[in-house]
């Protein structure tokens, strides 16, 4: 059976961050796909009574665009096959999938739902997690509540909402903010209605390709120590102290935010020994995998001409064969770890014995 897979978008953000409009607007408009929405929101900021009346006996609705609605009533899996069983019957008519979380939910176990089952691995593709910031309200999110700091760190790509209801220095410190929680995913100041449904569907944020979409300005700073830690310890904690605490920031008033979901890059020039890396890096998803959030590298092996890339939820790791290096290229490799309160000494201790 060499259907194409269905591709599957996961939108996560806080309450009042503007999903609800945006859902509103790819469950509406005339954009020429159609798209299942699975609703997971129980809750007054529900979907269903403006567009549509839900109808007590059939969870699923079709809307008059081709667009499909359904709320979960058991759990995601049974949804998605239940949908996937209907397409395949002729039944419904859908070309994609977007996951509405709840404004607390864990974005984790949803994605790992599209790992951890042969059925729905087979029959979709987890294209990325969408995380709405709302910029007027997010300070306080992030200060207060954790799954506010941990959608920012699964997310592939973060939409900032809301940013014409404050300052640009608040936009540029939140920015900075989340660039330190998280400094894989592109950002992007959106106001809802306007945004086009490209710029949200097919970013192929899960997929296992060979760019490590890792801001340059973000790689700049983490440079001037990174290549240090090699050689010479103290420094590199130095460096990354200082940096911590404004030096290579432009934004000295963010330093009060010590959030517990940070980054950090690994750099490394020389190769990786594959079997210590594999390894260590299932050591650390045993132990750490809770707190891991999303994880991902593209690697330089010894013995190896192809870029390694690997990447990770949780305690799910895949890894696989990139590109060839290109003659020329630099061979380094570099990953990047998202998660909370993660022993970065431990980690990069750990990461410098399985380079040689």
């Amino acid at each position: 059976m060499s259907q194409a897979l269905i591709p599957a978008t996961i939108l996560t953000g806080f309450l009042g961050s503007g999903k609800t409009t945006l859902l509103k607007r790819v469950l509406t408009e005339a954009h020429g796909q159609k798209i299942a929405v699975i609703e997971n929101e129980f809750g007054a900021e529900n979907i269903d009574n403006e567009i549509l009346v839900q109808d007590n006996q059939e969870q699923i609705v079709q809307l008059n665009n081709g667009c499909v609605c359904c709320t979960i009533r058991e759990d995601l899996r049974t949804t998605l096959a239940d949908l996937a069983q209907r397409k395949r019957k002729g039944e419904l008519d859908f070309e994609r999938v977007v996951i509405e979380t709840t404004g607390l939910a864990d974005p984790g176990p949803v994605a790992q739902t599209f790992f951890m089952d042969d059925e729905i691995a087979e029959t979709y593709l987890l294209d990325s997690i969408l995380t709405l910031v709302d910029a007027k309200h997010a300070e306080s999110q992030l200060d207060t509540r954790q799954e506010a700091r941990r959608q920012v760190g699964f997310a592939d790509q973060i939409f900032i909402s809301k940013s014409d209801l404050v300052s640009g220095d608040e936009v540029d410190a939140l920015v900075h903010r989340l660039k330190h929680m998280n400094p894989r995913a592109p950002q992007r100041k959106v106001h809802f209605g306007e945004v086009p449904i490209a710029e949200v569907f097919d970013l192929r944020g899960f997929n296992l390709n060979a760019k490590l979409e890792i801001d340059p300005e973000f790689l700049a700073a983490a440079d001037d120590h990174d290549h240090g830690h090699h050689h010479d310890h103290d420094h590199d904690h130095e460096h990354e102290h200082a940096h911590e605490h404004g030096e290579h920031c432009d934004h000295p008033h963010h330093h009060h935010h010590d959030d517990d979901v940070k980054s950090f890059v690994f750099q490394a020039d020389k190769p990786m020994n594959p079997a210590k890396l594999e390894d260590f890096l299932g050591a650390i998803v045993q132990v750490y995998g809770p707190k891991l959030l999303r994880y991902k590298g593209v690697l330089h092996m010894k013995g190896s001409d192809r870029k390694v890339i690997f990447q990770g939820v949780h305690q799910l790791m895949g890894s696989d064969l990139g590109p060839k290096w290109a003659p020329g290229e630099k061979k380094v490799s570099r990953m990047v770890f998202i998660g909370i309160d993660l022993p970065r000494d431990i980690l990069v201790q750990g990461l410098e014995q399985c380079v040689g």
